[in-house]
């Protein structure tokens, strides 16, 4: 099990109070941020970046470290991607504060699948403030879905729930260490689905409720994912989650392969396993995750 810090521990998933109850007990005098994998696959070098600058500014500004596990995706988690997390956090040296010890800890206490019932609420609070309509369309055909103006009813089976996004949707998003970033979220993601056809939160939705739920004040993401950070800003000014909007963000470059293509989870050469396996230390990936955030705040 990797070492956790003395902090005060956060309420566990299985014992979670009431969301209003938790927004008023946030304490945001501090950094607050956290990992969050997502058991789908072995982890990448572009995972360890994220991971090494989020793990380095937290221990220099004397923050807090959440590991939080994404496994709503339940058709692709798997044992052995769980188990790969604690492995490679441990290999790259990466500490944290607060969270599951090892994978039977999360199982037991700190799956997603524990904590639906915030997700469900904010789900609920933008349902009935008119934010949401019943898309019936699959990820491909989105494109073309009029699902929007059809007034499905949000009892049809296989449909999933969808983000109104007027047109144009300014978000204005905090950059760390300091500034903003514009972005117009129906340009970049203009139909973001809340709700998966099967019932459970999507992504976007459960990202943020967690990340509520758990008083976060730094995020730090790829650059792929500044949609994500403009949707849940914006789902956050809908239901007045003012501590979100307040939240500084820091979306660094991706790591591509030797094609110049993004990595993804695999069992390559790419993979943290097969270099865990291959070699000694990760002294290169602590290195140029060092050196991208001096770049970072140089800039």
């Amino acid at each position: 099990a990797m070492p956790v810090g003395r902090r005060a521990r956060l309420p566990k998933a299985g014992s979670s109070p009431a969301l209003s109850t938790s927004l008023r007990r946030l304490d945001m005098s501090g950094l607050r941020t956290r990992i969050a994998p997502t058991p789908s696959g072995f982890l990448h070098a572009g995972n360890a970046l994220n991971f090494l600058v989020t793990h380095q500014l937290a221990r220099e500004e004397d923050g807090a470290i959440l590991l939080r596990i994404d496994d709503l995706d339940t058709g692709r988690t798997r044992p052995e991607y769980v188990q790969d997390i604690f492995d490679s956090l441990d290999w790259l040296g990466i500490t944290w504060d607060e969270g599951p010890r090892d994978a039977e800890d999360f199982r037991e206490n700190w799956s997603q699948t524990l904590r639906l019932e915030q997700a469900d609420a904010l789900l609920l609070a933008l349902k009935d403030a008119g934010h949401l309509y019943a898309c019936t369309c699959s990820r491909r055909q989105v494109a073309d879905c009029m699902c929007r103006e059809r007034d499905l009813s949000f009892d049809v089976p296989e449909a999933c729930w969808r983000l109104r996004v007027p047109e144009p949707c300014p978000v204005v998003i905090k950059n760390w260490p300091l500034g903003e970033f514009r972005a117009d979220l129906h340009s970049a993601l203009p139909a973001p689905a809340l709700r998966q056809s099967n019932g459970s939160p999507a992504y976007q939705l459960a990202s943020l409720a967690d990340d509520v739920r758990y008083g976060m004040s730094l995020i730090v993401r790829g650059e792929d994912l500044l949609p994500s950070s403009a949707c849940q800003v914006y789902m956050a000014s809908l239901l007045g989650l003012n501590t979100f909007c307040a939240i500084r963000f820091l979306h660094h470059p991706l790591i591509a392969d030797n094609k110049g293509r993004k990595l993804s989870k695999s069992e390559g050469a790419d993979s943290l396993r097969a270099m865990r396996l291959a070699s000694g230390p990760p002294d290169h990936l602590r290195k140029q995750a060092a050196d991208l955030l001096a770049l970072l705040r140089a800039q």
